[in-house]
């Protein structure tokens, strides 16, 4: 991080950023699918990826995506051609920072980080931890409202159940 700082961030900006951020995981855990494509501006990028790969930078990831249009296949592919045993999700998300403010391309964007929790609970099932990790975005004002141009979902584990179907 360059010259970023967060000390510069007002009050009104951090709680529209943690606003942004309740939204989002409301978004999954009620299975509004169709709306998880609007948090992110229209080239974006969306990574799922082991935290070994995040710290070796190396590109490889559970999950990937370059634009809104790919969330949006995306979510057409999880409502209409994957088949699986249904399954909810609950999001805990803790430890929202700004990391800071940087100006690229004559706009700002917001360095954000904060770590999660995903549990899964399945019909007649106990309720599982499903993924846990860190949220590493880089969020911009588009067309009146913060948006992700960037969220890396980066998981502690090397490993993950046998599938990933809904985003995190």
């Amino acid at each position: 991080m360059s010259d970023a700082k967060s000390s510069a961030v007002s009050v009104e900006l951090r709680l529209r950023v943690e606003d942004l951020y309740g939204q989002y995981i409301a978004c999954l855990d009620e299975a509004r699918f169709d709306e998880w494509p609007d948090f992110f501006t229209e080239v974006c990028i969306y990574k799922v990826m082991p935290r070994e790969n995040y710290d070796r930078k190396l590109q490889l990831a559970t999950m990937a995506a370059e634009s809104r249009g790919m969330l949006i296949d995306r979510v057409y592919g999880m409502q209409n051609t994957l088949f699986h045993q249904p399954y909810y999700q609950r999001h805990i998300v803790s430890g929202l920072f700004v990391r800071g403010l940087e100006q690229a391309e004559g706009a700002q964007r917001i360095l954000t980080q904060a770590n999660y929790a995903v549990f899964r609970t399945k019909q007649n099932a106990l309720s599982e931890v499903f993924n846990v990790g860190r949220y590493i975005d880089t969020i911009v004002e588009d067309e009146g409202r913060l948006r992700f141009a960037e969220k890396w979902c980066v998981f502690d584990s090397e490993l993950i159940p046998n599938s990933m179907i809904y985003p995190i």
